[in-house]
């Protein structure tokens, strides 16, 4: 009887486990993988900084599977990541003891900016979600404008820090991690257009 219910059950496990067995198999497809990797690589090569690009986002290549709207979405995921990471670091850098009254001001205006710039990816992250066809101009404007204005908002971070007097630890800290978000953000920006301007992309 034992040997009886175990021929049963034999069948009914393989059937169960061979569409995660078979989906195991997809997923992990060298032909899949590098089909994604290489639609990552052709996409950066549309942006300014394409290496800072493609290492950025081609370790999601899996997720981005290929797909415009979710390489658009990774990469406003990706720079909103960096950004808040830079904007906790303006406010620990905020509370160093010695700054000099025009660092201090200057990293002042830069936590206001930085932080703006990540709400500014937050909402369009949050209406990218939410695209439809009804809405897919209007969105991807809107998503362009907040994009655009973080790019600003960076620029302005830096403007503070101009000039020879402000050169030092400060500004060298300050200056690696804005222009990389400066950049990343630039990145972003030029994926959202291509997406935005290619009619196959719209959710009909």
């Amino acid at each position: 009887m034992k040997n009886l219910s175990l021929v049963t059950l034999l069948p009914l496990f393989i059937l169960l486990h061979l569409p995660t067995y078979r989906a195991s198999l997809s997923a992990s497809s060298p032909f899949q993988t590098e089909k994604n990797i290489e639609y990552i690589k052709t996409s950066c090569n549309t942006t300014t900084y394409p290496r800072l690009c493609y290492r950025s986002l081609s370790i999601y290549a899996s997720k981005i599977n290929s797909s415009p709207r979710l390489l658009a979405d990774t990469a406003l995921n990706v720079t909103h990541k960096a950004t808040a990471s830079t904007s906790r670091l303006m406010k620990n850098i905020s509370r160093i003891h010695g700054l000099s009254r025009r660092e201090a001001a200057a990293v002042a205006d830069c936590m206001e900016v930085i932080g703006n710039s990540v709400e500014e990816l937050q909402q369009s992250i949050g209406e990218l979600d939410h695209i439809n066809r009804n809405n897919f101009d209007i969105t991807m404007s809107d998503i362009q404008t907040w994009v655009s204005a973080a790019l600003t908002d960076d620029d302005t971070c830096m403007d503070g820090f101009e000039g020879r007097a402000m050169d030092g630890k400060v500004k060298n800290v300050v200056r690696r991690h804005v222009v990389r978000i400066a950049h990343l953000t630039s990145n972003a920006l030029a994926i959202i257009n291509n997406y935005a301007s290619n009619p196959s992309n719209r959710p009909w």
